[in-house]
């Protein structure tokens, strides 16, 4: 499965290759060979990946509009991943502002998405949010020992010019031997998540997300579950002027997740606040019979004439099958 989408990203004439750690020729996925390093550290409670420097304003480079050259790695042993956050800063260490970063994503080439057929699993990531994930003690996400692990980064295209910009993504893992749940991991947005359907978008819809129009928005999209779940974690996703983002499930007639972000006055985003990302050991399910529906609410300002791009999402960690206690079936925020 993953070959065949491997082949399908060459087709769409995306070109180059990169080496994997040990030495031996990986698969072949888009570079950007010009553009900084990135530097990996593995010790006993945490995998850090170090990006950069690079010198923004950097241009994106192919459907997952990466700005720095793909880095595939693997893990010495059997990991589970517990929790990750990212970071954002100039080469001797001030912090920058969250929306100088457009994206971290972190793919497994070696294991397939649940959520997006044919695609590698995209098993964690964060945007211009920044917000820490710590999943519920007990359960984490497993990457494999020798699996093809792959970051992909992206700075913001329109930051202001800045010498020496880099970025880091730090996963926390679980301590050796201790008990852990492996859970799935699930995309769901608004806007078209899957990669592979990137041609499907409309003409209203970029890699920067959907075209916000002047005044309130409120844009939905409908949703089925490929598996059965249990939603233990719900990592949040938006840009600038988002006012909601929710998760319904349209069959019960049940808001599963609302979370609202924090923003500035004009809405310029700052960050989802901890309480607003759901985190429970109980967990609420999800099905593959019921219809679900994605929203998210926008606010571009009357006298804002720049086009503005918005997205709504989450990354659900999941564990298969139904949930154990019964009685905490919704999440409404």
């Amino acid at each position: 499965m993953i070959r065949a989408l491997l082949t399908m990203l060459i087709l769409l004439g995306l070109a180059g290759g990169v080496a994997a750690e040990g030495g031996h020729d990986h698969h072949a996925i888009p570079t950007m060979p010009s553009l900084g390093n990135t530097n990996i550290t593995i010790d006993e409670h945490q995998v850090t990946l170090t990006f950069g420097p690079v010198d923004l304003p950097t241009s994106h480079d192919g459907d997952l509009a990466a700005s720095m050259p793909k880095k595939v790695f693997q893990l010495p042993e059997d990991t589970y991943m517990i929790g990750y956050k990212s970071e954002v800063f100039t080469k001797e260490g001030r912090p920058l502002p969250k929306n100088y970063l457009h994206h971290i994503l972190m793919l497994n080439n070696d294991k397939p998405s649940v959520s997006c057929d044919g695609e590698p699993l995209f098993f964690a990531g964060a945007g211009l949010e920044m917000t820490e994930a710590r999943f519920p003690e007990g359960y984490g996400v497993k990457l494999g020992k020798g699996q093809n692990l792959m970051s992909v980064v992206a700075f913001y295209h329109k930051a202001p010019p800045t010498k020496d910009v880099m970025a880091r993504f730090t996963m926390y893992v679980a301590p050796k031997g201790a008990p852990i749940q492996e859970m799935e991991v699930y995309q769901v947005g608004v806007n078209i998540v899957c990669y592979s359907k990137f041609g499907q978008r409309g003409a209203d819809q970029t890699d920067e997300g959907i075209e916000i129009k002047p005044g309130v928005s409120v844009l939905s999209a409908p949703l089925k579950f490929n598996l059965d779940g249990c939603v233990k974690f719900a990592y949040p996703h938006g840009h600038d002027e988002l006012l909601m983002v929710a998760l319904e499930n349209k069959t019960t007639s049940q808001t599963l997740l609302r979370t609202v972000p924090d923003v500035e006055a004009d809405g310029k985003f700052r960050d989802f606040r901890p309480y607003q990302v759901y985190r429970n050991d109980h967990g609420f399910p999800v099905t593959t019979q019921d219809d679900y529906e994605m929203v998210m609410v926008h606010h571009h300002p009357l006298q804002n004439p720049n086009v503005h791009h918005g997205m709504g999402n989450y990354l659900l960690y999941m564990t298969p099958g139904g949930c154990q206690a019964s009685a905490n079936t919704a999440a409404a925020r």
